[in-house]
C-alpha cells in the first residue's frame, strides 16, 4: 500500500470513530463498524479512484456498513451510562449535567430518521461542507440541505417538546418526527 494513502486514513481514524459512534450509539460497536470499514477498504483500495476524497469513500463505507447491520439485527443498544460514570473530572455536578444533557441529545438524535441523521452527522459533527456531504451520501445537495433542516426542526422541537424517551428499549433508526 502507497505510504502517502496509508498516512491519510490513519489520520482519518478519529474522525471516522466519531462518525460511527453518532451512527450506532455505542462506542464499541462504532469501532466495529470503523475496522471493518478500515478491512473493506484495504482489501478494495483498488476500488477507489486517486484524485479523489479518501474520506468521503470511508465515511460511505461506514455508512453502508451500518445500514448492513442495523437491517440485519433492526436494533441497536444505546450509549452505555456505566461509561460515561467512570470519566474522571472536575465539578462533578456540573459536569453530569452536561453527560445527562449530552446523553438526552444523543437519544433524541438516534429517534431521528436514519437519512437526516447521517446528514446532522456529518454536517454538524463531522465538519463537512453540503457539498462533501451531498458527495460523501451521493445525494444532490438541496437533499443535503432538506434532511438537515429537517433535522434541525425535528430536534429542537423534540427538544422544546419535551419528548418522552423510551428508557427500556433501543432507539428505532426509521421513527419519523410528526408535524
Amino acid at each position: 500500500m502507497d505510504e502517502a494513502i496509508r498516512q491519510e486514513l490513519t489520520a482519518l481514524l478519529p474522525r471516522l470513530r466519531r462518525f460511527a459512534y453518532g451512527l450506532t450509539g455505542s462506542q464499541d460497536e462504532g469501532d466495529d463498524v470503523v475496522q471493518s470499514a478500515c478491512e473493506r477498504a484495504l482489501g478494495r483500495l483498488h476500488q477507489w479512484r486517486p484524485g479523489t476524497r479518501l474520506d468521503s469513500w470511508m465515511y460511505r463505507i461506514v455508512q453502508n456498513l451500518w445500514i448492513d447491520r442495523v437491517r440485519s439485527r433492526r436494533s441497536r443498544p444505546e450509549a452505555d451510562p456505566e461509561v460515561l460514570e467512570q470519566i474522571p473530572g472536575g465539578d462533578a455536578e456540573r459536569e453530569m449535567e452536561a453527560r445527562l444533557d449530552l446523553a438526552r441529545v444523543r437519544r433524541l438524535v438516534a429517534l431521528l430518521p436514519a437519512e437526516q441523521r447521517e446528514v446532522l452527522l456529518l454536517v454538524t459533527v463531522e465538519g463537512l461542507s453540503y457539498k462533501d456531504a451531498a458527495a460523501t451520501l451521493e445525494i444532490p445537495i438541496g437533499t443535503v440541505m432538506s434532511r438537515l433542516a429537517r433535522a434541525r426542526l425535528g430536534l429542537g422541537r423534540m427538544m422544546e417538546g419535551g419528548v418522552q424517551e423510551p428508557s427500556d428499549r433501543p432507539a428505532r433508526p426509521a421513527l419519523r418526527v410528526v408535524e
